[in-house]
């Protein structure tokens, strides 16, 4: 790349590993003591912030000392004539991580690649990458505790699925992994059973040291990690495994203090990390496994540089990351971040989920509510529990009070701007069938599991194709079927070209008004549609 030199006012990082150069202020050691980039200025290529410095051996842009340490080990590894699994340190596993205890599965560990391969042909999935590790046919063909298997078990978890088949013994094995499968597949537990089962065996095995947390998982949303935190402990229950919530709206005193009392599993938010690590002194030392649940938003301007500070603040992690919808450009983020990489596909990646109906509706602007209320108020077309997606935080709350009051059904709405307990409120109202519709922004759109819900109504169409993806995928879970209603019309033409091959690729119906639209003609570029921010 070329050098900035001329538009940086201090020094090359050359005068790290030798004797200071005299500078106005010393070299900032840790990328947390850099401030963000303004426009036009240099950015750190590990981390995205102000790239201040210049590393003498690359020539690349970075902000501290431990930048130019990350990148060049990544550099150093990239070097060597073949890359090996690099596993991370403090995992207690042998060099077989996991094995096979019955004779259903014992066929696929061994030399038959072809019927290995056939095998994922079947179930649908596709792997990218160096050794990969064999299917397992049932959660009893890992060296998994006896009381994991139980919880397993206890949760409903009978065989595994698809994309569990693939990912948890290649995560058991320490290997990094990009993980794409549909909605409702099973992807939370196929990095919770690797994590539990980790985190058992090393307190098992150093019982007296219990100080620091083990593995981390982040997700964009509360109500995401309020659910996987859940999951976490109905699955590590009995086991030495306790977990601690790191999220926005609650104290952080308490969050600080739970993090320090013996804890296994952190599960948070990215801001509410940062806050953590740059105000107070967190001890994240131990963290040897990272998970990025909702990988593609994670990745994005929103969050990345608050991914990419706590990334850098760990040691080498093994690094687990899934979605629904994995772009090339993540993937080409991803394997920037870290070596050694499998890439697990499972199913029709990228779209919605098959079990799910899709019925696009066009509807004039000023139709919309009124077609709301016709399809709620009819016992042939409503099936609550509903969510139904908007565009708008103050939407949600105006939608929801005028369908009570055009329909006599109670409705609540969920956004951001309301209170931590006020969101888990009325989600659990909503879950429990207290109250049937739930008027939601993208807050409900990734990864929750509303295990009853067989219907959405997306009222207001999202700004990107993925996100489309996501939110159809809230009518089913573990492949059930399900519905979605979705409204057109023109004010949503610069999403037009792609949800019209969304839906093709689907076999789903088009209307008549959206296939002749004139924005399908190829004259309207859809490259400089505004995304809104997630969860607004």
């Amino acid at each position: 790349m070329e050098s900035n030199s001329d538009q940086l006012p201090c020094n090359s990082l050359a005068s790290i590993d030798g004797d200071p150069t005299p500078a106005d202020s010393p070299v900032k050691e840790r990328c947390f003591d850099q401030r963000e980039a303004l426009p036009g200025e240099p950015r750190c290529v590990i981390c995205g912030r102000y790239g201040e410095y210049i590393c003498d051996q690359t020539n690349d842009d970075i902000c501290s000392v431990e930048c130019k340490t990350i990148l060049l080990s990544r550099r150093a590894d990239t070097k060597k004539p073949e890359i090996k699994s690099k596993k991370p340190r403090n995992f207690p596993f042998h060099d077989e991580c996991f094995y096979v205890k019955d004779d259903r599965c014992s066929n696929l560990q061994g030399e038959n690649t072809e019927q290995i391969a056939s095998l994922r042909s079947k179930i649908d999935i596709s792997v990218k990458g160096q050794s990969i590790p064999d299917l397992i046919l049932s959660f009893s063909s890992c060296n998994l505790p006896a009381k994991l298997e139980h919880n397993l078990e206890s949760a409903g978890y009978v065989i595994p699925t698809p994309v569990q088949m693939q990912a948890i013994p290649a995560a058991l094995s320490c290997r990094n992994l990009l993980v794409s499968a549909e909605t409702g597949s099973g992807k939370t537990a196929a990095f919770l059973v690797p994590i539990i089962s980790h985190c058992s065996q090393i307190r098992s095995q150093h019982a007296t040291d219990r100080k620091n947390p083990l593995a981390m998982v982040l997700a964009p949303t509360r109500e995401l990690c309020v659910q996987i935190e859940e999951q976490a402990k109905l699955l590590g229950k009995g086991l030495p495994f306790r977990t601690a919530l790191v999220v926005g709206g609650e104290a952080l005193a308490g969050q600080i203090y739970r993090i320090e009392s013996c804890i296994e599993l952190i599960v948070g938010t990215p801001g509410r990390l940062i806050d953590l690590l740059s105000k107070h002194n967190v001890e994240l030392g131990g963290i040897s496994v990272l998970v990025l649940d909702e990988v593609d938003c994670m990745l994005q301007k929103g969050f990345r540089d608050h991914v990419m500070q706590i990334f850098c603040a760990l040691s080498s992690p093994q690094v687990l990351m899934f979605s629904a919808t994995i772009s090339q450009e993540v993937e080409k983020m991803v394997r920037s971040m870290v070596n050694d990489l499998i890439y697990i596909l499972c199913g029709s990646t990228n779209r919605p989920n098959k079990s799910v109906k899709q019925i696009v509706i066009w509807v004039d602007p000023k139709q919309k509510k009124q077609k709301l209320f016709e399809i709620l108020m009819s016992k042939q077309h409503f099936k609550p529990p509903t969510v139904v997606f908007v565009g708008s935080r103050l939407g949600a709350d105006l939608l929801s009070q005028a369908i009570t009051v055009a329909t006599g059904l109670r409705a609540l709405s969920i956004h951001g701007e309301k209170m931590m307990n006020e969101r888990r409120e009325s989600l659990r109202m909503f879950l429990t069938g207290e109250v049937p519709i739930i008027v939601s922004t993208g807050v409900l759109g990734r990864g929750i599991d509303l295990l009853k819900v067989r219907q959405v109504i997306i009222f207001d169409l999202p700004n990107s194709i993925e996100d489309y993806v996501h939110q159809v995928g809230r009518a089913s879970r573990m492949g059930d079927e399900g519905t979605s209603i979705i409204f057109v019309n023109e004010e949503d033409k610069k999403l037009f070209k792609e949800l019209v091959q969304t839906l093709k690729s689907a076999g789903a119906a088009i209307p008549r008004e959206l296939a002749n639209s004139k924005y399908l003609m190829g004259t309207f570029s859809v490259s400089g549609r505004k995304k809104r921010k997630f969860g607004s």
